[in-house]
């Protein structure tokens, strides 16, 4: 495999994690009552919309074709969140789930991050990083 599609690869991972979290909160918004702490996840997933038209829109850029859909792995993820949380999560349970969640989306990014990157898909994939971590500490700001 070239340079060129090891790097549109790593992309299309990082594309992959946002939209599992768009579909996670997703989920989490449906199950939440408290408005503030809505507001909060709405906003977050948000961005998340965003970093995916940035990623999508790089990966074609650079000749590449974006994987956007979620596969098996984003589907048993979701499988295992609803099945984690059960019928009846609280708010609290939701916000820790979430973190977990962003704190695996944050580990992905570092992982792509360490790969051979050249410079503009590292730029690009270190943005993505950088707003996931300020995910991470408003939802942390929730608890």
């Amino acid at each position: 495999m070239s340079h060129h599609q090891e790097t549109i690869e790593s992309l299309n991972q990082l594309l992959q994690g946002e939209y599992m979290a768009v579909e996670s909160f997703n989920n989490f918004i449906s199950r939440l009552r408290d408005e503030k702490v809505r507001q909060t996840f709405m906003d977050i997933q948000k961005q998340h919309r965003k970093n995916i038209d940035r990623l999508a829109g790089y990966i074609q850029e650079i000749g590449g074709r974006p994987e956007e859909n979620l596969g098996l792995k984003g589907t048993m993820g979701e499988i295992k969140v609803n099945l984690d949380l059960g019928p009846y999560a609280d708010t609290s349970e939701i916000i820790k789930k979430a973190i977990e969640g962003e704190t695996r989306g944050v580990n992905m990014a570092e992982k792509v991050l360490r790969g051979d990157l050249d410079e503009k898909s590292r730029d690009v994939a270190g943005e993505i990083l950088h707003e996931d971590r300020k995910s991470i500490q408003k939802l942390e700001r929730l608890q």
